[in-house]
């Protein structure tokens, strides 16, 4: 039989909270009340316009908020948070733009009725605000039923560094409001009700984040066997929450698209990178006027906690008051030990196994596979956060529980004055950036006509070379949700590695071949753009320089209602001399010939990356004899560099580099050579490195990269 026993003490506070809402039911509306002041406080009304979308302008908040713009748009698919227009074949779903499924699709049914532009993230924000004062409230509720108690309490959690500063950026994990009603739920002492509060909770986290799932679900299993080891539930009952809640939460997730990713890709590097400080509890990070802060080492600011100097102060009250006297701390941490067990766990998650103390840092060995897994939450620093809480929680406790009711009220009443104050260090600079004046676009670069015309011509906007998080992600992706387009050019949470590589082949084969989609938008990073010039078919295709833009597109020429564009392919490829020389460095004339295969051009040179490279040039004059100088990768495992060179798909030369530096390989060309490349008119020297080889396979740490040359200078006689 299920145990019905609970403390007295537990059960009469219990009892008192409910029978002082029900007597006045006015009592409930409070935290609520507190939680909108505290928005308007610390956010400001101009978020909650629907309309104004100046304020998510930029980063984190852009791809939030792009995600639901391609979401509205699409067709409603199965599962519902399918978003393939936003990423095409990324493997996009609305979870991975952060853009919050679970209002994602509340609103969606609404879409047609809906204004354009239309946000509801400014809601969310102050959703949030609400019902972290609500469970802050519940949370206080139960060591307290004085209302001005409760209140100052739930107060404390409502201006915490950590939930305001993810206002600023990750949108959705600012429902921390879900964490207070976990550990609500785990520390209540009475069980009505409480199955279908853990399954509504559990089902809400999945459809918002899944770190935060991650967080609620760990502190649910907990309580799930505190109950069962208290006899509080049968056995048989505890194994049919526990399959029917994983059911409804792998239905959640599976429904907002979690297992469109398929691979590696929901794993990602950042494990021990982005991790909390032991001193986080400590480090203001910028949140107070008084402290200092702390130094640190890279990556810790994922997992700021800095509970405020407020929340400081009153910890220091409350170690008095457990030296004064008994504050029956060890009998309340014997009746959660569970719970502690798991915070402590997140802890040790959070810290990672590159534990950083201050300045310091101390590694400890994990497998591989291991940190491959603990990979799928990479910024493992949030994890922190209900450790946070619960500390927070503990010493309000501490206060209400160890002090007489007129002095605790002193006490909350100075740590809330001392908390807002002080944390305006941090939360004023968020409050100016989404205070900013209300605009329905953003400031773009595409601004000639052309875009307009192409818009109604093409269904997709395609960025070569593919990626995720482009250089130009943000203002492609506009562009393509204002005109109901399709693209690739996305910043998303997790992408598929297999899609993605499989996404760049592709396009590297149209690039080759010269065919691509006719229903597509092209838009070239400079080095796609130089090998498209030589490959396109210039009766149909146009490619051109539009506001800064590479544009490749496809058919245009042939179009009767598309207006005439200047064909700028020739012009796109750098042309030279006899006797001139190029060099190769960052900046310089030579960087602009290079073609596939190169790294970014530094101060010294530029890498060959992979086994195939490209340089494209025009020349002048008729030209016999190049000169390249190059270093080589070399190790003394693989002393030896092989190169084998074309020119214009002409072999003319193999030979070896076994000097680290300063080679030189001088390609006589043929005559047959020479009159291919005065026909053509251009000249385009084709390197294939069948020794390429990665630092990672030397044993030399993590980079895959596989590197051959140097590429320094060329000359041509």
């Amino acid at each position: 039989m299920v145990e019905k026993r609970l403390k007295k003490s537990n059960q009469l506070t219990h009892q008192c909270v409910t029978k002082d809402s029900v007597r006045r039911p006015w009592v409930n509306a409070l935290p609520l009340l507190l939680g909108v002041v505290a928005f308007f406080i610390v956010i400001g009304p101009r978020a909650l316009n629907p309309q104004n979308i100046a304020w998510l302008g930029s980063g984190d908040p852009a791809t939030h908020y792009l995600g639901w713009v391609f979401f509205r748009q699409s067709p409603w698919s199965w599962p519902l948070g399918l978003n393939p227009s936003y990423g095409l074949e990324l493997s996009s779903a609305i979870i991975f733009s952060d853009s919050n499924p679970l209002l994602a699709l509340i609103f969606k049914p609404f879409a047609a009725w809906l204004p354009e532009p239309f946000q509801y993230l400014g809601i969310w924000l102050l959703l949030c605000f609400v019902l972290q004062g609500w469970f802050a409230w519940k949370l206080m509720g139960l060591v307290t039923t004085n209302i001005a108690l409760r209140l100052l309490g739930a107060a404390l959690f409502l201006f915490n560094p950590a939930l305001i500063s993810r206002m600023g950026e990750h949108l959705s994990l600012a429902g921390h409001f879900l964490i207070l009603a976990a550990l609500y739920l785990a520390l209540r002492p009475h069980t009505e009700r409480r199955r279908l509060a853990w399954g509504m909770l559990l089902a809400v986290a999945a459809l918002i984040h899944a770190y935060l799932l991650a967080m609620v679900g760990l502190i649910w299993l907990v309580d799930l066997l505190a109950r069962s080891s208290k006899r509080q539930l049968q056995l048989k009952n505890a194994f049919f929450e526990l399959f029917s809640f994983l059911l409804l939460t792998g239905l959640c997730c599976w429904q907002a698209g979690y297992f469109t990713v398929e691979g590696d890709g929901l794993a990602s590097f950042g494990f021990g990178l982005f991790r909390a400080n032991a001193l986080t509890f400590f480090d203001p990070a910028g949140w107070s006027y008084i402290l200092g802060d702390i130094p640190g080492v890279p990556g810790d600011s994922a997992g700021m906690a800095f509970p405020g100097l407020g929340v400081l102060f009153l910890l220091v009250c409350a170690l008095w008051c457990m030296y004064s006297g008994d504050s029956h701390v060890m009998e309340g941490m014997r009746k959660c030990w569970l719970l502690l067990l798991a915070l402590l766990g997140l802890m040790l998650f959070a810290f990672s196994n590159r534990v950083g103390v201050g300045p310091f840092e101390f590694v400890y060995w994990l497998p591989d596979s291991v940190i491959s897994m603990a990979g799928i939450f990479r910024a493992s620093g949030r994890m922190i956060w209900p450790v946070m809480y619960a500390a927070i929680f503990a010493v309000v406790c501490l206060i209400v529980r160890n002090t007489a009711p007129r002095t605790a009220l002193v006490l909350l009443a100075i740590a809330l004055l001392v908390q807002i104050t002080d944390t305006r260090a941090g939360w004023e600079h968020i409050r100016h950036q989404l205070m900013v004046t209300p605009a329905t676009t953003w400031n773009t670069r595409m601004v000639d006509p052309f875009w307009q015309n192409a818009a109604t011509h093409y269904q997709k906007v395609r960025y070569v070379v593919p990626q995720n998080l482009t250089t130009h992600w943000m203002t492609l992706s506009d562009y393509a949700g204002r005109n109901h387009l399709a693209t690739d050019a996305v910043y998303l949470g997790r992408v598929s590695a297999q899609a993605q590589e499989n996404l760049q082949l592709a396009a590297t084969r149209a690039i080759d071949s010269g065919k691509f989609a006719y229903d597509t938008l092209y838009v070239l990073e400079q080095r796609s753009a130089l090998q498209a010039t030589v490959s396109i078919n210039h009766d149909s295709d146009v490619l051109a320089k539009v506001d800064g833009f590479y544009v490749l597109a496809p058919g245009w020429k042939q179009c009767s209602g598309c207006p005439p564009i200047t064909d700028e392919s020739r012009t796109l490829i750098p042309s030279f001399g006899a006797g001139e020389k190029l060099q190769f460095t960052e900046g310089s004339p030579g960087a602009q010939a290079l073609a596939k295969g190169w790294w970014f051009a530094e101060a010294w040179g530029t890498g060959s990356v992979g086994t195939d490279a490209e340089i494209i040039l025009r020349p002048k004059t008729g030209l016999s004899v190049l000169t390249l100088e190059t270093n080589a990768f070399l190790a003394e495992k693989h002393p030896r560099q092989a190169v084998d060179i074309s020119i214009n798909n002409v072999p003319v030369l193999s030979t070896s580099l076994t000097s680290a530096t300063a080679n030189t390989i001088q390609i006589s060309l043929p005559a047959q050579v020479q009159a291919l490349v005065a026909q053509q008119g251009v000249l385009r020297i084709q390197l294939h490195f069948p020794l390429a080889i990665s630092p990672q396979k030397l044993g030399w740490g993590e980079d895959t990269r596989k590197l051959a040359i140097g590429l320094l200078a060329l000359t041509f006689h």
